[in-house]
């Protein structure tokens, strides 16, 4: 594990010997165990540590230059930091560049775990074979990853910055599919600790929807339909959801945040009220840090309150032209969510659809936040209340705004990975009028 005293020692070598004005060097340390599976049985077993030192210079005339070194001895760190000002000196400048922070009071984040540090396959092993003893029970073939992470990051600056923080992180991940592969199932789990993993659940799930979609699918019309939104989808959805809460764009009539004719819907109520997303660097599920890009400490921030728009992201830069305050980015995110289960969501449904997850999510309107994507790994009818047949997969075109104003229930939230955003702590939810546009033939 790289230590803060280490860290601070390499920083301070660096930004000692800087020649420019500015100068930043941010370090990333990690330590990964993983397995990966399929066909059910294990493919690859590995270890590895890895470690990066990117160094940024900035000349007076805001010219800028960064290098990356994998190697920590003197000779690469001197390198680094003079193709950093050699890179920066013959580059156009950047008009928008911002002075350099001074020292920062970071928050004091708990998401270490010691035994999620130390694990290894032998910690892991168990999960894949649950998994892939389920496969077997159910005639299946199972395929996935389980991996955990012992991460420490550290920044410094020649203003006098210094941050430096460790945390960890595990997930299970697994799908199934029938020997004909006419039908699959997904599932998985992710936390800080690996204690929280539980590789006989996620294998249950994932076969359960595996066997559920194996039979003839039922023909169901593309349209609007009321979805049961699993968590992994919902994840997805919020990750492109906040980051577009911008001020700028807002202010420049380019985001859904935007008014026709000018100004922003700041302070308005866009959303039901029991809708709440926000941003929580304190949630000891998250393997969050305390500062983002800007170096800004991280800090709690509610975007939409009770259905309430709050809060707009202003970066240094438009900060500083507004007059405002500049906030850290959206990260950390968190969608409240209700006391139902699942079984409660599904049940509160007349006739609508229950679907796994999302896939291959991709903007088609960024004004609006219109995005496409696919279902994928098991979509099923629900009538009065029950899961009946299983039906084919679509393609669906929506906005993460209108699936936040359409929503009519939500689950219990949990730490959910989604296909393409990161994982985030979100519940599923039900939501009306889901535009699925299209059938597609995906499994």
């Amino acid at each position: 594990m790289l230590t803060q005293k280490d860290a601070r020692n390499l920083i301070d070598k660096v930004v000692g010997a800087a020649k420019l004005p500015q100068c930043q060097v941010d370090v990333t340390w990690t330590e990964d165990a993983f397995i990966r599976f399929a066909n059910n049985g294990i493919t690859t077993s590995g270890y590895r540590i890895t470690q990066q030192f990117t160094i940024s210079s900035v000349t007076e005339d805001k010219r800028e230059g960064s290098a990356v070194v994998t190697e920590w001895n003197d000779e690469a760190l001197q390198r680094g930091l003079r193709q950093a000002e050699d890179l920066a000196r013959i580059s156009k400048p950047n008009p928008e560049d911002m002075p350099a922070l001074g020292p920062q009071k970071y928050l004091t984040l708990t998401n270490y775990d010691s035994y999620t540090a130390a694990a290894r396959g032998d910690a892991m092993i168990p999960h894949v074979k649950a998994v892939i003893d389920s496969a077997r029970a159910g005639q299946l073939t199972a395929a996935g990853f389980i991996q955990r992470s012992s991460n420490a990051v550290a920044v410094g600056n020649k203003g006098g910055l210094f941050g430096y923080h460790t945390y960890t992180d595990c997930s299970l991940t697994n799908t199934m599919r029938t020997a004909g592969g006419t039908s699959s199932g997904w599932a998985s789990q992710t936390s800080v600790s690996l204690k929280d993993v539980n590789g006989e659940a996620v294998g249950r799930i994932s076969t359960e929807k595996a066997v559920r979609g194996a039979g003839k699918k039922r023909n169901v019309e593309p349209g609007k339909y009321t979805v049961i939104l699993e968590a992994a989808g919902v994840s997805d959805l919020m990750g492109i959801m906040a980051g577009n809460f911008g001020a700028r764009t807002a202010e420049q009539g380019q985001s859904f945040l935007s008014k026709q004719g000018g100004g922003t819907h700041l302070d308005e109520k866009m959303f039901p009220e029991y809708i709440t997303l926000r941003s929580d660097p304190l949630d000891t599920k998250l393997a969050t840090t305390p500062w983002g890009p800007s170096l800004l400490p991280n800090q709690r921030i509610a975007w939409i309150d009770k259905g309430v728009v709050k809060n707009l992201y202003y970066d240094r830069f438009w900060a500083s032209k507004a007059d405002k305050e500049p906030t850290p980015a959206p990260g950390n995110v968190v969608l409240d969510g209700q006391a139902h289960t699942i079984e409660e969501l599904i049940a509160s449904v007349e006739r609508g659809l229950l679907v796994t997850r999302l896939w291959y999510i991709r903007t088609l309107q960024p004004q609006t936040l219109q995005v496409t994507g696919l279902t994928r790994d098991g979509v099923f009818l629900v009538e009065k209340g029950k899961i009946t047949d299983p039906v084919t997969n679509f393609r669906w075109n929506e906005s993460p705004v209108r699936v936040l104003q359409n929503t009519k229930m939500l689950g219990r939230p949990s730490r959910a990975q989604g296909a393409e955003s990161g994982s985030s702590i979100v519940p599923p939810i039900v939501v009306a009028d889901f535009n699925l546009a299209s059938v597609s033939d995906a499994v």
